[in-house]
């Protein structure tokens, strides 16, 4: 998000996404990396060299980078295999047909949702939440993004 949040100000340098985003480097470098693959991203090298959007914001859909990086948009598989085995397996074929409306409802959300998007609401959510005073004690509303194979994740066991 803060490449979406500085684009076309100069390339942001690795260290200075990872503190922002609170992501280790190194995990930061391997998602990175996919994204320059795809041509979503790209380099500068150079003491003011980093990583910076190719693309506006508003031309870069959740669904894109999700696949990219996470493979099928929901935990249920693709479409195609969910849809082989509506076909095949009679016995469970509601169930399969309820994962396929859930991951389709999943991905037409991501695919109409760009980086531009969820910038824009952000802003909008701040701008509200500074209209409103916070009581003592009371904790923030704002919940942590997990990253789908964040190394630095906590696994409960």
């Amino acid at each position: 998000m803060m490449l979406a949040r500085h684009y076309n100000q100069g390339a942001i340098r690795i260290r200075d996404i990872a503190y922002e985003e609170t992501l280790p480097e190194k995990f930061l470098e391997l998602i990175l990396l996919e994204l320059k693959n795809a041509r979503m991203v790209e380099s500068v090298r150079g003491a003011k060299g980093g990583y910076q959007l190719r693309r506006d914001p508003s031309d870069i859909h959740l669904s894109e980078i999700i696949r990219l990086i996470d493979g099928p948009l929901a935990p249920f598989g693709d479409a195609d295999q969910l849809r082989t085995l509506i076909d095949r397996d009679a016995e469970h074929r509601a169930l399969y047909q309820v994962f396929l409306a859930v991951r389709d409802a999943a991905a037409k959300i991501l695919e109409h949702t760009t980086l531009a998007d969820i910038m824009n609401r952000s802003g909008a959510e701040a701008q509200r939440a500074g209209k409103r005073r916070k009581k003592k004690g009371e904790s923030s509303s704002v919940l942590p993004m997990v990253v789908h194979g964040n190394p630095s994740r906590v696994k409960d066991e």
